[in-house]
């Protein structure tokens, strides 16, 4: 390679500072950056060579990363064509790209429990199965992305895996760079790890016990990498179980979201969900009332789960934890919630001015609006001998 380029063709530098703004689609940062750029040729007519290192064989958005390329070099003056060969890391390159992403940390750790974290984590639980907690956890999700935060999401429920599915990616693997796991991109641009994609095959069944569903938390918090998220959505399984307690035990610093239906007998047992954050030191943030009312077309409500559980839990709460608990959203039962959980499109994306996805995206603006409030949260202060 020439140091001094022919006239009118751009510089090996001036590719590689246009390649500095490619990023892996799945760590979201620079390939540059990344040692992904193996090297770099630019021929006097002007025919610009770029070898580029997949972290591992057959990665999945190859093609996104070819074209990206090929877009960043060919917008140069002086490039007439732009070739792109895209070749593999070795274990010792693969081992610094771990490092690097790690920040040198050859240990692994849950970041989002460290002090100086700045990701906001909100755990959405809810007292029994089928209140609608999985699709107000993803489309919550999406409502943040959409103010322009960076969102990733745990699917946490390990027997019930589903979050996936509703975001159209039920058949998506990770990349995984060694025992470093990449979590799976959307289109929304909100990224989803779940059990259910580490499983071989998709009807494969989880059986497992508790030291195996913390083992599982632990590795979807800390063996993913998720970068610099500004949010990160847990989904619960149900109930007061080992995920549970788990979570608390492992990311005290979570905000827990309370999924009810008005009915007395979910309001009842979402008291319990709610009391056992409260238990494990975490703060409980609101309570969302899913499945609200329904809307008929003649734009009556009918409340066809009746009234009141969303209010009741969050007074409850409220007299038992000495601090305001709020109902944060009433999300009305809509069809089209149902539709878009089905068919991988969230309704806060697919339908945005309905009823639901209005108010499900008020819920996500309360959440990221507030302040850390240090009400009900352990602040990890050790108490000193008196004197």
């Amino acid at each position: 390679m020439s140091a001094t380029p022919p006239a009118g063709t751009p510089s090996v530098e001036q590719v590689t500072t246009a390649l500095g703004s490619v990023n892996d689609p799945e760590i979201k940062r620079p390939i540059t950056e990344l040692g992904m750029v193996d090297d770099v040729a630019v021929d006097p007519d002007g025919q610009v060579r770029v070898k580029v290192l997949l972290t591992v064989a057959g990665c999945p958005l190859k093609d996104t990363i070819n074209r990206d390329v090929t877009a960043a070099v060919g917008g140069l003056a002086g490039v007439t064509g732009v070739s792109v060969e895209l070749g593999v890391m070795n274990a010792d390159q693969r081992a610094n790209l771990q490092s690097t992403l790690r920040g040198g940390q050859a240990q692994r750790e849950i970041p989002f429990a460290q002090p100086g974290s700045l990701t906001r984590v909100f755990a959405v639980a809810s007292g029994k199965g089928g209140v609608g907690k999985s699709s107000v956890t993803v489309n919550l999700a999406l409502a943040m992305a959409q103010q322009g935060l960076k969102v990733g999401i745990v699917d946490a429920d390990i027997y019930g895996h589903s979050v996936p599915a509703m975001l159209g990616v039920a058949d998506a693997r990770p990349t995984q760079v060694d025992d470093l796991i990449m979590p799976v991109p959307t289109p929304s641009g909100v990224s989803v790890i779940s059990i259910g994609m580490l499983k071989p095959r998709r009807d494969q069944v989880v059986a497992w016990r508790g030291p195996m569903l913390d083992r599982a938390l632990v590795q979807m918090l800390s063996d993913v990498y998720w970068g610099d998220l500004d949010a990160l959505l847990l989904d619960l399984p149900p109930g007061t179980g080992d995920i549970a307690i788990s979570l608390g035990q492992h990311l005290p610093n979570a905000e827990v979201l309370v999924v009810t239906t008005p009915q007395e007998a979910a309001a009842e047992v979402a008291e319990r969900a709610g009391t056992m954050a409260s238990m494990m030191h975490q703060r409980v943030v609101g309570v969302v009332e899913n499945m609200s009312y329904f809307l008929s077309p003649q734009g009556e409500k009918l409340e066809i789960f009746g009234t009141g559980g969303g209010d009741r839990v969050a007074a409850t709460l409220s007299e038992r934890f000495g601090y305001d608990v709020r109902v944060l959203g009433r999300v009305p039962l809509d069809p089209t919630l149902r539709e878009g959980g089905d068919s991988g499109k969230p309704i806060v994306e697919s339908d945005p001015t309905s009823p639901a996805a209005q108010e499900l995206l008020e819920v996500a603006r309360s959440l990221t609006g507030r302040g850390r409030g240090l009400a009900g949260m352990q602040l990890g202060l050790t108490p000193t001998a008196k004197f």
